[in-house]
């Protein structure tokens, strides 16, 4: 069978004896595109990472990966990818150059090619003038841009970010993405898994995970228009009780905390006075109240809340049926 993306997944399934780890997931990425696999940890994105890049077989489904079958052809798509997680290894022993001249021998960089591509990654990454420093000397924001340079040095069509920036500052983190747009305006297609709602925004296409299953997929403008009812941010001093009083407010469909602010999704905005009056009788003093645009952290929690509630609406359906017969 063809594949005319850069990776595609079909019914993508994988099971650890009782537990499903990953539950019939589709997706495509197209060539040159920045995909994002959201969700917490334990959602099933890095398995779905490990049987995109060949090292486990999908018990179910299929994928495609530059072209080539995961399962009945893994050396293959190992050869075509780049791939970096949190715990890539990098040997602190060694400089910076020696890191890249060693993944470079490892992944068969041709040698009349070697030296001018460790020129290249070493201006791209910013490490000129870095470059002779020992890696067990370098923060962990530069750890990570050699990280990224080493998974690349062998120019993959495909390269795969597993949680890349866990525990990296937030700027280290903004200037890592703009190596990634880099790469990308380069032609090569990337998948990026993380739990940091923010850094979905970098994204192309996002895939959002929860339990397993994959319960979004779009744009993340499209995203935020999933959500069809108005989101209120509430500025409070006691927010935590604040939240478990607005949850009853007739009109209030979820209430969730962000920070010392809470978001509530309202059926209307006539539903902000009577906000102010349950918080008002329960003397908890209210700084602001704004209608907001939605987070794609908004979107998650609403999507899973809703995902929750029509498993209740089943269950009782069911209950109430077998109780019927």
């Amino acid at each position: 069978m063809s594949y005319a993306n850069a990776v595609e997944a079909r019914d993508l399934t994988r099971n650890f004896g009782d537990f499903t780890a990953v539950d019939r997931v589709s997706f495509a990425i197209p060539k040159g595109e920045i995909f994002g696999l959201l969700g917490p940890n334990g959602a099933g994105k890095t398995t779905i990472i490990r049987m995109l890049c060949g090292i486990l077989l999908p018990t179910t489904g299929e994928a495609g990966v530059v072209g080539f079958n995961v399962a009945k052809e893994p050396e293959e798509v190992k050869k075509r990818i780049g791939y970096m997680s949190q715990l890539f290894s990098l040997y602190n022993d060694l400089t910076a150059y020696e890191n890249l001249d060693f993944y470079a021998n490892v992944y068969g960089v041709p040698k009349k090619e070697k030296k001018s591509r460790l020129e290249e990654l070493i201006e791209i990454s910013g490490f000129r003038g870095y470059e002779h420093n020992l890696t067990g000397n370098l923060s962990g924001a530069w750890r990570q841009r050699l990280a990224l340079a080493c998974a690349i040095v062998h120019k993959p069509a495909m390269l795969f970010l597993d949680e890349p920036t866990a525990g990296v500052d937030p700027v280290s983190r903004r200037e890592f993405w703009d190596l990634i747009y880099t790469m990308a305006g380069q032609g090569v297609s990337v998948l990026a898994t993380t739990h940091y709602m923010d850094e979905a925004e970098y994204c192309n296409i996002i895939g959002m995970m929860h339990q397993a299953k994959l319960i979004a997929l779009d744009d993340p403008d499209s995203l935020r228009n999933k959500i069809q009812h108005i989101l209120v941010q509430v500025e409070c001093d006691k927010p935590g009780a604040a939240r478990k009083l607005l949850s009853e407010v007739p009109g209030v469909i979820d209430a969730t905390i962000h920070g010392v602010l809470l978001h509530i999704l309202v059926e209307g905005l006539d539903v902000q006075k009577r906000i102010r009056e349950v918080l008002a009788g329960a003397q908890i003093s209210v700084h602001a109240i704004e209608k907001i645009l939605p987070s794609l952290e908004d979107v998650f929690v609403t999507l899973v809340e809703d995902q929750y509630r029509e498993a209740l609406r089943t269950e009782f359906l069911e209950e109430t049926s077998h109780a019927s017969t």
